[in-house]
């Protein structure tokens, strides 16, 4: 029996995409929550690490829905391209998380705190982003986004080297040092990675504008 779907292929890399961008937003809100409260450390990376898996999952849908459909809305590689770089962003937030556990850290820095909270409103503007790819008419729009998510990223280079001339600056324990200049990176490593989104973004909304 062959089956078949109500939904439109192409619509389902669409609501795939904003799937992934409400997964990270959760991530990036849990994260947050996680520098600013410093309570439940395990539960909260635990969740983190099961909203990483759960982006694992979409990008592999994405990726099986690809192999599967003939005719896509925008390019292919486009379109593995946004999926693996949506993936590299929930990746450093774990990474960063994993890293705050595995070092029993007591607490989050000020400047720890700076990131997560450009990273959460970077995931946001992500997820604001994603419904433009739906229709050509709003393609434009997807640029704002990546404007913003450009401003972002360039924030929180500024907060890195303000963070790493901090540690170096006020001590001289090399363990210290060592543990959060790898956590700030990763932190980061993860607006770096929604810059990445957001060149993907960029590159679709020119091509098909």
């Amino acid at each position: 029996m062959v089956r078949f779907s109500l939904v439109p292929r192409e619509r389902k890399f669409f609501d795939l995409f904003e799937e992934a961008t409400e997964n990270l937003v959760q991530a990036g809100k849990v994260l947050w929550d996680l520098m600013e409260s410093w309570e439940d450390v395990d539960g909260k990376v635990k969740q983190i690490g099961d909203l990483e898996h759960q982006g694992d999952s979409i990008t592999h849908r994405i990726m099986e829905q690809l192999h599967s459909t003939f005719v896509t809305p925008f390019d292919r590689e486009d379109i593995a391209a946004l999926a693996h770089s949506l993936d590299d962003v929930i990746d450093f937030i774990q990474a960063a998380a994993d890293a705050m556990l595995l070092y029993k850290v007591k607490a989050a820095t000020p400047r720890a705190r700076e990131l997560a909270m450009i990273i959460m409103e970077a995931t946001e503007e992500l997820k604001r982003a994603m419904p433009d790819l739906r229709s050509p008419s709003r393609l434009k729009d997807v640029l704002s986004h990546c404007v913003e998510l450009n401003r972002l990223e360039n924030a929180a280079d500024r907060v890195l080297r303000a963070a790493l001339g901090e540690l170096f600056d006020e001590g001289t324990d090399v363990v210290h040092i060592i543990k959060w200049r790898e956590i700030y990176e990763h932190l980061e490593t993860a607006t770096d990675m929604c810059e990445d989104v957001a060149n993907v973004l960029e590159g679709v909304a020119l091509k098909h504008a």
